[in-house]
């Protein structure tokens, strides 16, 4: 009996088919097969029809129009012969959602005449793959009928949602159920920090030390800050609101002034113990990883973003070292329970293994406790010693980490001793004076010993809460004098929010259940993607696009950005994959609201229930039409920020731009660099660029030729010069055959583009001439033609620099000089060379792998543009983050390649979608019933 198993990644199939042995053919669907089109895409007999709009039938149940993607017809193809020579057929996709998802639809694609059943496991080890063929089930509906819904959700909330977008903002916007949320976090972080102004307030430190009958133990020194006067506390950072006033009442808010006299009026002052108190210190290990958590400690230890996290945990996974990482659940099996506290009894001693198990609550409510934590495969976890010859780089770090979680999870908890003295003296003027200091004695570190939580950026500084350090204090007892060894008084200024970063940012999305843990990567790519949040550091910073996107989004549609209703559609999708709710109701509600055909006017009267009870309570409007009628959205308004002092800003057409009136009422313009954040754009900085960009543009003079006055400016991407057009000028007419100028139409004429040309790197703005700039606006300049091929050569300047052009052939130029002056007999002697990439040299391979066991050609390993790849002439892979170019088997390039061709090549855009036999029978599919039709969604959880 022979049966085809089906994995998802290529990557699985070796070791998974060693596990399974004789009578098993493994294969992958390389992840999805199937996906909604684009309605372009769709057969042309379906475009003015019910599909026509979203390739979902929003008239009949929400049936969705799937087609097998242009790059996987092929892999279905070979699935299909396989699958002709098997008895059973196994679907081993993932075991989370979108995963059964992929199951469903590769019945649906293969239409198998064989027995079919899931095959689930959350590890690649002998032992799982074994009890996951002993564990079979039928596909679960349930779990499908949530992932579709969550792909024709998302598939109608941007299409309706985008459009709006690109008429009122610009071109090519998107907006999506989740990443329009989280770009709305970031761009509400910076409106605080752009609001935020700054309060300063001084306070008092000591260095102290104990004294008695022996005098003074200066090795007990120790210090103390300033917490009271006259018995009322001192302001700290706290205290102040983000407007720069103090917002707490009965404090001391000490000035530079009040610090000093203070501080004057305690020299010399006896100093004496008031009280000391001490209290046990206990602290609890941390729960192991889900996929929220493993994202937020990858970043803050390891300094990887979500998506590294990710990429880098998916290899662990397939190659048998960790279990699934796409889980919310914080659940061990006994197998795990027993190897964490084996291996942590071995390692750290017996004392430090609690008497039973720890267990741990999931904060999310929808859970799939089926699921388990991330943790190290296995029922005996191997050390990171023990895989540091197999792993490198992010791989062993990142192991490294989920081992120490896992095994720190299952320790004792730290203890010790908190202790807290109070010590004061009467100043000079008699007011009284008390500081204050604490250390922590750690006397069991417990899981400390393995493993230490981190924390994210506070904006109150290290007071904010404890770091659970070992700081030890003196033997001290009430009334014990103290000598004064120094006093020093201290300015500090209150901080503004910090920025997201990635960790805190996956953090509050989960605290908000908003979306999917194992979607928050994608998620924050893709809202980088788009243009709407750039990085600084590791710091997440929204652009001036944001601003304009998330304020058009509030004012006008601010149920879909609001957090509790997001969060809420996230718990209406958990009860569809737990058959508590109805797909088809809840798709009606959201796109045609409560008052749509087949809604349940019970729903109608908009309670207050919060987002763990889904929407249920809640009015819904329905995204249908939302671009219908855009009369009320003021384009320009939107796209405008106050920016003080009657100057605002602006985001057009090539990026924001800020806009003012001079003295003499001239208008005022200046482009804003991409490296200033919204913050830092104050009215002081704004003014100056106004300044230094638009006394206007420098003239230069006239064109002898056209006539155009020539100038000079910056703009976005650095300085230039352009002619200028008046408004009335027609573009030239093409002349006739014979020479002619052509006669005018009565058509209106199309105003000409102006010619630009970018300053040289060694121009400046304020010395180019007006030969120099006739010059630049010359180019392209055709150097000849190539005798050969009878294509024009020609000179150009760039992004990268300048170059050659022929036909698609481009060659880059040593300077750009040369751009005036390159011959033609030079320009065909560079084409003579070898073509590098700017200014490279050929290279050997790095490394020769011997034939490839599939293709037989020889493998080399080579330097490309975006890192080293393997090649055997005709297939190309890039390496992995952790494949060393010098120490790469032939195996490990085999396997690559492999992985490669099992892909195919990336599918080419058409103009137009052609009618083929497979959309055909797909078409029939969708006019069937619901059952029988094409059903489920394969996208990937990330909105669109």
């Amino acid at each position: 009996m022979r049966r085809l198993v089906i994995v998802e990644s290529p990557s699985k199939i070796a070791k998974i088919a060693s596990y399974l042995g004789d009578g098993y053919d493994v294969e992958a669907s390389v992840g999805h097969i199937r996906d909604l089109p684009q309605p372009s895409q769709l057969p042309e007999e379906m475009k003015k029809g019910p599909f026509g709009k979203f390739a979902v039938n929003v008239e009949d149940r929400f049936e969705p129009y799937y087609v097998v993607d242009a790059d996987k017809k092929k892999k279905v193809a070979e699935l299909r012969r396989l699958l002709k020579d098997a008895d059973e057929l196994l679907l081993a996709t993932d075991g989370d959602r979108e995963g059964e998802a992929i199951a469903w639809h590769l019945v649906q694609a293969l239409e198998p005449k064989v027995p079919y059943k899931r095959m689930v496991f959350y590890e690649i080890t002998p032992e799982a793959i074994q009890r996951a063929l002993g564990e079979t089930r039928p596909i679960d509906d349930r779990l499908v009928d949530a992932q579709e819904t969550r792909r024709i959700l998302d598939r109608l909330y941007g299409y309706e949602l985008s459009p709006v977008l690109w008429r009122k903002v610009g071109a090519g916007l998107s907006a999506g159920r989740v990443q329009s949320v989280a770009t709305r976090l970031v761009v509400e972080r910076e409106r605080e920090r752009m609001a935020f102004r700054t309060a300063s307030y001084w306070d008092l430190t000591g260095t102290f030390a104990p004294s008695g009958q022996d005098g003074v133990d200066q090795r007990s020194a120790f210090g103390a800050r300033l917490v009271a006067v006259d018995g009322a506390r001192v302001a700290t950072g706290r205290d102040f609101a983000d407007t720069g006033e103090l917002r707490t009442k009965g404090v001391v808010h000490l000035d530079e002034a009040a610090a000093t006299a203070l501080a004057e009026g305690l020299d010399g002052a006896d100093f004496a113990v008031r009280s000391v108190e001490e209290k046990p210190y206990s602290r609890k290990p941390a729960a192991p990883f889900i996929t929220s958590s493993l994202q937020q400690e990858g970043a803050r230890k390891l300094r990887m973003t979500a998506r590294q996290t990710m990429r880098t945990a998916q290899s662990l996974y397939e190659g048998g070292y960790i279990t699934y990482m796409r889980t919310d659940s914080t659940t061990l099996s006994e197998q795990a329970l027993t190897a964490a506290r084996s291996q942590a009894r071995e390692l750290y001693g017996p004392e430090f293994v609690p008497e039973r198990p720890r267990t741990y609550a999931s904060k999310s409510k929808n859970a799939q406790e089926a699921h388990e934590a991330i943790r190290p495969a296995g029922e005996v976890f191997r050390t990171p010693a023990q895989v540091a010859g197999e792993l490198s780089g992010d791989q062993f770090r990142l192991y490294d980490l989920i081992w120490k979680r896992t095994v720190a999870s299952q320790m004792q908890d730290a203890r010790g001793t908190t202790a807290t003295v109070k010590l004061g003296a009467t100043a000079s003027d008699g007011r009284t004076a008390e500081f204050s200091a604490s250390g922590t004695v750690i006397t069991f570190r417990g899981f400390l010993a393995a493993y230490e939580e981190g924390r994210d950026e506070s904006r109150f500084g290290e007071d904010a809460e404890d770091s659970g350090g070992d700081r030890r204090l003196p033997q001290l007892a009430a009334g014990q004098p103290l000598a004064v060894q120094a006093l020093r008084t201290d300015g500090h200024e209150t901080s503004p929010p910090p920025r997201y970063t990635e960790a805190s940012l996956v953090k509050a999305l989960e605290e908000r259940s908003i979306g999917r843990p194992s979607t928050y990567a994608a998620t924050i790519a893709t809202i980088q993607d788009r243009g709407y949040v750039r990085t600084k550091g590791s710091a997440l910073v929204p652009t001036w696009l944001a601003f304009a996107v998330i304020r058009l989004l509030e004012e006008h549609f601010p149920r879909l950005v609001d957090y509790d209703f997001t969060a809420a559609m996230e718990n209406d999708l958990d009860a569809i994959s737990r058959g508590e709710e109805d797909r088809v109701r809840w798709l009606t509600r959201f796109y045609f609201g409560d008052v749509g055909p087949g809604s349940d006017g019970a729903v109608a009267g908009g309670g207050t229930e919060g987002p763990d009870e889904g929407t249920a309570g809640m009015t819904m409007d329905g995204v249908k039409g939302l671009a219908d009628d855009l009369g009320a959205i003021d384009a320009r308004e939107i796209s405008t920020v106050e920016i003080g002092e009657g100057i605002v800003l602006r985001v057009g057409r090539y990026g924001p731009y800020l806009e003012a009136t001079g003295e003499d009422g001239t208008p005022l313009k200046a482009s804003v660099p991409d490296d200033i954040a919204p913050d830092e754009l104050t009215p002081a900085r704004a003014l100056e660029l106004l300044t230094t960009q638009s006394d206007g543009d420098r003239v230069l003079g006239q064109d002898p030729v056209s006539g155009r006055t020539i100038v000079a400016r910056t703009g976005r991407y650095g300085p230039y010069v352009t002619e200028l057009i008046e408004d009335e000028e027609p573009a030239p007419a093409a002349p006739t055959a014979d020479g002619k100028p052509a006669k005018r139409t009565a058509k209106k004429a199309v105003k000409p583009k102006p010619r630009t040309g970018s300053l040289f790197k060694d121009m400046q703005l304020e010395a180019v001439t007006l030969e120099q700039a006739l010059q630049l606006l010359s180019l392209p300049r055709v150097v000849g033609v190539d005798p050969e091929s009878g294509d024009e050569v020609t000179a150009q300047n760039g992004r990268y620099g300048p170059y050659l052009k022929k036909g698609t052939d481009s060659r880059s130029l040593a300077s750009e000089d040369q751009l005036f002056t390159v011959t033609l007999e030079e320009a065909l002697a560079i084409y003579a060379q070898p073509k590098t990439r700017r200014g490279q040299t050929v290279k050997p391979p790095l490394k020769e792998l011997g034939p490839d066991p599939e293709s037989g050609q020889p493998m080399v390993v080579k330097e490309g543009r975006f890192g080293p790849y393997v090649t055997d002439g005709a297939t190309n892979a890039t390496l992995r983050k952790d494949d060393d170019p010098e120490t790469i088997t032939p195996e490990r390039g085999a396997e690559l390649l492999a992985e490669k061709r099992a892909k195919g090549p990336a599918p080419k855009k058409r103009a137009a979608a052609k009618k083929t036999t497979a959309a055909k029978t797909t078409a029939k599919k969708a006019a069937a019933p619901r059952k029988t039709a094409a059903k489920k969604t394969a996208s990937a959880a990330a909105d669109s």
